[in-house]
This record gives structure tokens, sequence and C-alpha cells, in this order.
């Protein structure tokens, strides 16, 4: 199967899209909460405006805060990223009221694009357990030779459809729309960085191992 090839407008387009599906629902609870505040009275509900107001726009905060490393420039060009920062966006991005992560490894400067794949495989993970569950992310060896480890594990959880299509860069019927971009955008991820990818399922767990390209996946738990 032939690689998908986008151009620069393109996925700019499409990432663009997804960063605005992920921060336009808190956005509308900051603005239905200010609605309330312009208009009742009600000294209950004006508190209840108030949090509302307060946790979206927690939330929009930390969705764009993982944004702008995940997906964005991250600093200029040959820069690395302390993965203290990567784990601190991805708590705030990723842990709520189902999903809870944990996150293991030294605290390194790394090359940015490394950390950008590792923060969009735990998107690809955290995709994988729709119905919530725990999401475990270990790092090991160096800046130069990492191995990611993301372990999602929860009820029903599944590898969804033609996500591994799309990280290969071979998405179905030869199109990636805003829905696809981010596995999609990952794969390219990870072939600037030279990582390769593994998913597999067993029972409830999905696992997602990459490590330098070349290097054989350990096939143990």
């Amino acid at each position: 199967m032939t690689m998908v090839q986008l151009d620069s407008l393109d996925l700019a387009a499409l990432l663009c899209s997804r960063v605005c599906h992920d921060v336009i629902s808190p956005v509308g609870a900051i603005v239905n909460g200010l609605e309330v505040l312009a208009e009742e009275k009600d000294s209950s509900m004006r508190d209840f405006a108030l949090e509302l107001i307060n946790k979206s726009a927690k939330t929009a905060s930390a969705r764009l805060q993982f944004a702008r490393i995940a997906f964005g420039a991250a600093g200029s060009a040959g820069s690395a990223i302390d993965t203290g920062d990567a784990e601190q966006v991805a708590k705030g991005f990723l842990n709520d009221d189902k999903l809870r992560l944990s996150w293991t490894g030294p605290r390194l400067l790394m090359p940015k694009n490394r950390v950008k794949l590792l923060l969009n495989l735990l998107v690809v993970g955290s995709s994988c357990i729709p119905r919530g569950g725990s999401l475990d992310c270990v790092i090991e060896g160096d800046g130069d030779r990492p191995t990611f480890t993301i372990t999602a594990q929860g009820k029903n959880a599944r590898i969804p459809h033609g996500v591994e299509l799309s990280i290969a860069g071979q998405p179905e019927n030869g199109a990636v729309d805003a829905h696809g971009i981010q596995p999609f955008y990952a794969g390219m991820i990870a072939r600037a960085a030279h990582m390769a990818i593994d998913i597999s399922i067993n029972e409830d767990v999905v696992r997602i191992v990459s490590r330098r390209a070349g290097e054989a996946v350990s096939d143990a738990a």
C-alpha cells in the first residue's frame, strides 16, 4: 500500500482542526457560565456558574499547553524538551474522572520530536480505553536511545479501527481527515525521529512500545 503524503497546508489545517476540537468544549462551557452570571441573580446558580468557568478554564489551559508541545513547534529547530515538562502537560491533559496517567522514568532533556512522539502515543493509548481506566507510561534508556512503553488498561480496551494503518502512513481509502490526523501525525513524527512503533492487545490491555527503528521490540509484558 502506498504511503500517503500530506502537503504542509493540509497538515496544518488538519492539526488546527484537531486542536480546535479539543478546546471548543471547555471554551463553550466558559461562555455558558458567563451568560449565567450575566442573567442570574440566584446565588446558588452564580456559584455553579463560577465553578463551571473555573473548571473549564483550567481544562482549556491544560489542553492548549499539551497541544503546544504535542503538535506545535515547542521551541526553535533542533531544541530539546524536558521530559518533566512533558509529564506535567500530559497529566494535565489526560487525567480526569475516568482516566489516570502514571509516569515512570528519568527526567531527561530529549530531542523534541521524540517527546512529541511520546505525547502523541499517550493520546493513542487513551483512545484505546474509551470507557476509562489506567494509562501507564514508562521511559527507559537515554535521550539518544529511548524506549517508550505505554500500557492502556480498561474495560473493553481495543485498538481503534484504522489506527495502525494511520500510524503506518497508509490510512484507509488513502485519505486523512480531522478524525484520523492524530495517529497519522504520530507516525510522521516517529519516522522523523527514527523510531518504530508496535501495538498489541491482550484481553483488556493494550501495549504500545516505541524504540529506535531497527531494534527488536520485546514480547515481554
